[in-house]
């Protein structure tokens, strides 16, 4: 199914879909587009209706984690996201081959992006995950202006050259006013089966410190998992055995505190003070 090209516009501020979450790093290989994927079905688990936009133009990877039961559909200038476990969700990866490489300059795939903010039709949404890809250049900038971010979530691993490019990222969205609604470290432990002791093997407090540094809450702590590297490569969900194993609760955890966090951000809004401040403030303190 080809991309359709329209007149770029920024994306409405549509009553349909209730909060924008960017899901960013500033560099790869953190494990974005894995808790994209499992925070949203976190939030389906909690009751929420969640979408993805698959950002990553040139390297897309979510339809993997996260098969679909129904493809998207395109009917004149509307698109149809498909339907994967219950997640509405868009990706290049739907436009184009497996294995194929997107050889795109810049332009071209922020048309792209465009496209997928202006034209899929999600219905109602209560949260709009946007699983950005690595970086902090002109795709990043054009999610950045025309999605209407509610806020950022920021991903990082423990150890300080991983801070390094995360840092990068967090500088971007306060320099376009994007509040920072927390930080999620992944692969922050690995928990012995027999003895359950925790073993922090990238080191341990990488994003605690970063939530301190920046005036941010920590979100929740991912361990490093086989289940989780596992779920991903079959496609299925952590969240659809009962009771929940210790990897699950973890996703539902840092999902639940997302959600207490774009609350306690919109209840800043309507005093206005906005979470930016209120950060910043915090930190001058």
């Amino acid at each position: 199914m080809p991309i359709p090209m329209f007149d770029n516009v920024p994306m409405p501020s549509s009553p349909s879909i209730q909060h924008v979450i960017a899901i960013a790093a500033g560099k790869g290989g953190v494990g974005k587009s894995t808790l994209a994927v499992n925070l949203a079905l976190a939030l389906k688990k909690l009751g929420y209706k969640a979408g993805i936009l698959d950002a990553d133009i040139y390297g897309p990877s979510i339809r993997k984690m996260l098969p679909e039961d129904r493809l998207p559909t395109q009917q004149e200038r509307e698109i149809t996201p498909a339907l994967c476990q219950g997640i509405q969700m868009i990706s290049m990866a739907y436009f184009r081959p497996e294995n194929e490489a997107a050889v795109v300059r810049a332009p071209i795939a922020n048309q792209v992006i465009s496209q997928f903010l202006q034209s899929v039709s999600w219905g109602q949404l209560d949260y709009l995950l946007i699983d950005f890809p690595p970086g902090t250049g002109d795709i990043q900038l054009t999610l950045s202006q025309q999605a209407n971010l509610t806020g950022a979530v920021v991903i990082t691993t423990p150890q300080e050259i991983s801070l390094l490019d995360v840092r990068k990222a967090v500088h971007m969205f306060n320099q376009v006013k994007i509040p920072l609604i927390g930080i999620i470290e992944n692969m922050s432990y690995y928990e012995d089966p027999y003895s359950q002791e925790k073993r922090f093997i990238f080191g341990e407090g990488g994003g605690k410190k970063l939530a301190l540094e920046i005036g941010a809450p920590l979100l929740g702590s991912i361990p490093l998992h086989p289940e989780i590297c596992r779920s991903g490569d079959e496609g299925s969900s952590l969240f659809s055995k009962t009771p929940l194993s210790s990897s699950a609760q973890a996703f539902q955890h840092a999902a639940s505190q997302l959600v207490d966090h774009v609350e306690a951000l919109k209840e800043n809004t309507k005093k206005g003070l906005s979470h930016f401040e209120l950060n910043w403030k915090e930190m001058a303190t």
